[in-house]
């Protein structure tokens, strides 16, 4: 090794502990991912579900704006302990007509529908005796966070909807967010072991009702692959024809990683990113629902940054923003809470309309700072940057960081490169460095 790139490597191992700035083990420069143009992204929104209280008004406003928006897709959550809180069988009628009518619209104007399928019943929960106890039927309860005592009930119920929807249907996800750390949706303990028991009773009991239709496992938040590689362990292959997951930080750098473990573990089934976004609560907030607050121009312009950057990856097969309408305390919408439309609307409609168009580019600002240089500038948002500093065709330097929550660098180059005669090129790890910015100084 050359004795520079040596004392280099030392001086970037200091900046980057100085910086706090690190990227995960394993990245390292791609090639880019391309796609077609002829292979078409499914690009779409997340809408209202058949919840408490849902309407069929609500069900035609929602796919009236998707249409506007040139939704290919919409996902919808479909509560099982809605649709059956009595018994196995026993389909309520109000959730019934809501899901009718939104299939029903989407149909009408070429939208094809995700439904997310999971919330258990009292009756079929394996919830402890104490939660058990109080759940109720007629409301949201613990109860439902915990999976099936008996998978072949959840089965029975989501082959009931391929049954009854068939071809306007997208997918059916088998579940949401099984290793969400909060356990708000799957509860419980041995959390791969049993949805890999879900998934292997719903596979089979959809293909039987519609083999058309198909099926999404995983709906996972992980980005670090523990707990797929777990997954497959408990031998979840051949049960699904797409895996789900849901992505909000540094969201290109998850879905590489989550196909790199596909991968070595012989999958070559699809990824479906059937949630992503930015809470638009800037300047007012700085956290929501654990996303860092970005003003409403720049969720426009990330949410059509990132449908760009999938749809020429040809291992993505949808991209499925979270969500059409803000609610509560959830700014990630592209309609205001009163049904205005935002920034993001018109950007991510654009980006649907013509998901192969531009994507922000990186800049890159070089000044001299004392004995040293600093590097600055912005880029588009979801993957570490890499940074070269070359003297001649000498790397001498390197560095990989991530944007701040404004999509911005700044990085002070070590002293020890002095200030002149340098070459700085920047770089997304998720367009590799065929696509760079680069400045003399």
């Amino acid at each position: 090794m050359d004795g520079r790139v040596a004392k280099m490597a030392a001086v970037f191992a200091l900046a980057m502990s100085a910086l706090a700035l690190t990227a995960p083990a394993g990245v390292a420069a791609k090639r880019s991912h391309r796609k077609s143009p002829t292979t078409a992204l499914l690009g779409g929104v997340n809408v209202v579900g058949a919840g408490y209280g849902a309407t069929a008004a609500e069900a035609d406003r929602a796919i009236a704006q998707a249409h506007a928006l040139h939704a290919k897709v919409v996902r919808t959550e479909v509560p099982w302990a809605v649709f059956e809180p009595n018994a196995p069988g026993e389909v309520e009628p109000g959730p019934l007509v809501f899901t009718d009518r939104l299939l029903s619209d989407a149909a009408a104007a070429h939208i094809k529908v995700i439904m997310d399928v999971d919330d258990t019943p009292c009756w079929a929960s394996s919830a402890p005796s104490a939660l058990l106890s109080s759940c109720n039927v007629s409301g949201d309860s613990e109860a439902s966070s915990w999976p099936p005592s008996e998978p072949a009930s959840y089965g029975a119920f989501v082959a009931y909807l391929a049954q009854r929807y068939g071809s306007k249907l997208a997918a059916i996800e088998v579940w949401n967010e099984p290793d969400q750390a909060n356990e708000d949706y799957f509860a419980g303990p041995d959390k791969a072991e049993r949805y890999a028991a879900l998934l292997r009773a719903a596979y089979p009991a959809i293909k039987a009702a519609d083999p058309s239709v198909l099926v999404l496992a995983g709906s996972l938040v992980g980005t670090n692959g523990a707990f797929l590689r777990l997954l497959y362990e408990k031998g979840i292959k051949g049960y699904y024809d797409g895996l789900a997951v849901h992505f909000y930080t540094l969201t290109l750098a998850a879905v590489r990683t989550t196909h790199e473990v596909q991968l070595a573990n012989g999958d070559s089934k699809p990824l479906w990113l059937d949630e992503f976004g930015w809470p638009s609560c800037a300047p007012g907030e700085r956290i929501e629902q654990e996303q860092s607050c970005v003003t409403p121009q720049l969720q426009a312009t990330n949410l059509a940054n990132t449908l760009r950057a999938l749809a020429r990856t040809p291992y993505v097969a949808a991209a499925v923003a979270y969500k059409l309408q803000d609610s509560g305390a959830e700014d990630f919408g592209l309609l205001s809470s009163s049904g205005a439309r935002k920034p993001s609307f018109k950007a991510f409609s654009s980006a649907l309309a013509s998901p192969f168009g531009s994507i922000s580019p990186i800049t890159l600002h070089l000044r001299r700072s004392g004995a040293s240089v600093v590097a600055s500038g912005s880029a588009p948002v979801g993957d570490y940057l890499r940074l070269e500093v070359f003297d001649g065709k000498l790397l001498r330097y390197w560095a990989e960081f991530a944007l701040n929550s404004l999509n911005d660098y700044s990085l002070a180059l070590p002293p020890v490169l002095g200030t002149h005669g340098l070459r700085v090129r920047v770089f997304q790890l998720w367009s590799g460095p065929a696509r760079y910015t680069q400045k003399k100084l």
